[in-house]
């Protein structure tokens, strides 16, 4: 399954959580993985805390002052930074399920991390069942 994401901005975090649960809803698998893998390479993905918006502003800060957008890059396309982070970041999460619940901690969501944006992206969301969830 492909979910389409429309990012707006150079940087930004976009929640995917509850297109990912409404998926795994959707489908008649009750127990497994969900495996999210992004099809870009600057752009990835990640999972980390939901409650306060200031620690996804926080990551984004941090990242742009330790892998800065302008840095006598050698890349011709101009985006090395956004490689860099997207390669730091990775480009999937594993998150197992179970009664086609996502077994994500309280304060966790699942992020897809835009860093060349604004662009039209694709995450691609593969459900594998598994019989060693109880």
């Amino acid at each position: 399954m492909i979910i389409n994401i429309n990012t707006n901005k150079r940087e930004e975090f976009v929640d995917i959580t509850d297109k990912i649960a409404q998926i795994i809803k959707k489908n008649s698998i009750e127990k497994g993985i969900v495996y999210i893998f992004v099809k870009h390479t600057t752009a990835g993905i990640t999972i980390n805390e939901n409650a306060d918006p200031d620690v996804v502003k926080d990551i984004i800060k941090t990242m742009d002052e330790v892998i800065p957008y302008k840095n006598n890059y050698s890349h011709a396309e101009g985006n090395s930074h956004a490689h860099i982070k997207a390669s730091l970041l990775g480009l999937s999460v594993s998150v197992p399920f179970n009664n086609k619940e996502m077994l994500l901690g309280t304060w966790q969501s699942i992020y897809f991390c835009e860093f060349d944006g604004p662009r039209k992206r694709k995450v691609v969301i593969s459900l594998i069942e598994s019989e060693c969830l109880k």
